[in-house]
């Protein structure tokens, strides 16, 4: 109902990963061209960490965007499997086999043999690890260690991209051989203060809508109750625009969002405008 109620072609505050809405703040920018060019560039294991909710998966699928499909072979794991076995397994489903052996090394082989096929054809296979922080076993380390292994004398065979929570980081910091392979590293902070109000202009632009909705203090509220995380503003921003929308009006509304600390709960004033409809 909002949208047309504010001129907007398609709802600007999502919590799905669509690269359309990603927001490159210059920290963003710098972490995107480096993962880039060493994925463009098959430079084996790429790792990219951050807190929950600050655009990992968004930046993953738009990293993947700006590769040329033809040429790319994607892999995405998206809950990291119990065991190396049932880990490669998935890879070669993802690949697109559909013939999967039961024994390690029958799959290590066959993985092997797609890789050399996707390199002859001018392909890159790239996998996806997401939720690495799950990944709870050194074995998986290992396995994930030793796809590495599948190379030409000068060419990688695959391209790892790990994506997962700080302590992720902090696992593959303590296996070193693991970490001496790794070729490209991102971190990914929560937004400042000054971005939010660039973030939610973002948004709302690409959904249709050019000129400002939030008041300077408005946009202060939201990045002090959000802490910078992307999905927290954007759930912030939704709920002040259906308020504002069931109440047809330009003026100010008192929101109650549940903000937990040791102690309390935080009341403020969420106030919106100028809007113009």
């Amino acid at each position: 109902m909002y949208q047309d109620y504010w001129g907007l072609q398609e709802k600007p505050f999502e919590n799905t990963p669509d690269p359309r809405f990603f927001y490159r703040s210059p920290a963003v920018t710098e972490t995107f061209a480096k993962l880039l060019y060493a994925l463009r560039s098959n430079q084996g294991a790429i790792l990219l960490t951050g807190e929950a909710g600050c655009g990992k998966t968004m930046l993953s699928r738009s990293l993947v965007a700006e590769l040329e499909p033809e040429k790319t072979e994607v892999a995405l794991l998206t809950s990291p499997s119990p065991t190396p076995t049932e880990l490669l397994r998935e890879i070669l489903y993802q690949v697109g086999e559909t013939h999967l052996d039961s024994g390690h090394t029958e799959i290590v082989h066959r993985l092997n043999g797609r890789l050399y096929d996707n390199f002859s054809l001018g392909k890159t296979t790239l996998v996806i690890i997401d939720e690495g922080q799950l990944l709870a076993d050194d074995a998986l380390f290992e396995e994930i260690r030793l796809l590495l292994n599948f190379q030409l004398n000068d060419a990688f065979l695959i391209t790892l991209l790990l994506i997962g929570q700080p302590e992720l980081g902090e696992r593959i910091r303590n296996l070193p051989q693991f970490d001496d392979r790794l070729s490209a590293r991102g971190l990914l902070r929560p937004l400042e203060r000054r971005e939010v109000g660039a973030y939610i202009d973002h948004r709302m632009s690409v959904a249709g809508r050019s000129e400002a909705a939030f008041s300077p203090e408005a946009v202060e509220l939201i990045s002090q109750y959000s802490g910078g995380i992307p999905p927290d503003s954007t759930t912030s921003a939704t709920s002040a625009w259906c308020s504002a929308t069931a109440a047809g009006s330009n003026g100010s509304m008192r929101k109650w969002p549940t903000a937990s600390s040791s102690t309390r709960k935080i009341e403020w004033d969420l106030r919106i405008g100028p809007f113009r409809v």
